[in-house]
């Protein structure tokens, strides 16, 4: 069995599990907190982040995108139509891109800010970051989000999906770190009409039921999360 460290409020974790969730692999998972600096986790991943899968003869493979390429040599072409890298390569360098857009981009002007300061540090202690959250952070992080829902709705304008006519890699990467940007309450779904339907599209798949059970101790999630019409 596929072993996956992750976080659940981890949005590259939430990538993965999806991406693992849309081949039918049900994975073992380990919750890690990387804060903690576990020297067992740290000698699989030397950067210490998640997700990290491991395979079940011991291979370890690091970084959510690597994990989608990886996974996509091992089980795409059986897939054949639900293949979620395409074949040509325009559409394989525009998903490519859009990975990297939220993975990255995405990550470092919204989702990482509204995690840690909002989930990730009610769990550290002081001396590990934790703490208040900071709310100018927050504030810029809701701003950054509605510039992206008008680009997913930009792009949903004149495509079926993110990156062409099929789902792709693209969808759930996105995907992944709006859930938890979602959860918190942070999305302005009026902001983009098109963004919200698509996105209504994508949650409404079964490889996104674990993540729509998701809870935290002591939060809330918002009331638009685990609602299919929402």
């Amino acid at each position: 069995m596929i072993t996956l460290y992750h976080h659940p409020f981890c949005p590259h974790s939430r990538f993965v599990r999806l991406v693992l969730a849309e081949f039918g692999i049900q994975p073992e998972l380990i919750e890690e907190k990387t804060w903690e600096r576990r020297r067992e986790f740290l000698l699989l991943s030397p950067e210490g982040a998640t997700p990290l899968m491991v395979e079940p003869e011991g291979f370890a493979v690091c970084g959510a995108n690597v994990i989608a390429e990886y996974l996509d040599e091992l089980f795409g072409e059986e897939l054949g139509e639900a293949r979620l890298m395409p074949l040509d390569p325009p559409s394989r360098a525009e998903t490519r891109r859009l990975m990297a857009w939220f993975n990255q981009k995405f990550f470092d002007e919204v989702s990482s800010w509204l995690v840690n300061e909002k989930i990730y540090k009610r769990f550290r202690s002081p001396a590990k970051g934790g703490g208040g959250p900071d709310m100018d952070a927050i504030r810029a992080a809701r701003a950054n989000v509605r510039y992206h829902l008008r680009y997913i709705g930009h792009l949903i304008r004149g495509r079926n999906w993110l990156a062409g006519e099929r789902l792709s890699f693209a969808d759930f990467a996105a995907a992944a770190h709006l859930s938890c940007v979602d959860f918190l309450g942070d999305a302005p779904w009026t902001e983009d009409e098109t963004a919200k339907s698509w996105y209504a599209r994508i949650k409404s798949r079964p490889a996104f039921r674990a993540l729509l059970a998701e809870t935290l101790p002591g939060l809330t999630p918002s009331p638009a999360y685990a609602n299919l019409d929402f």
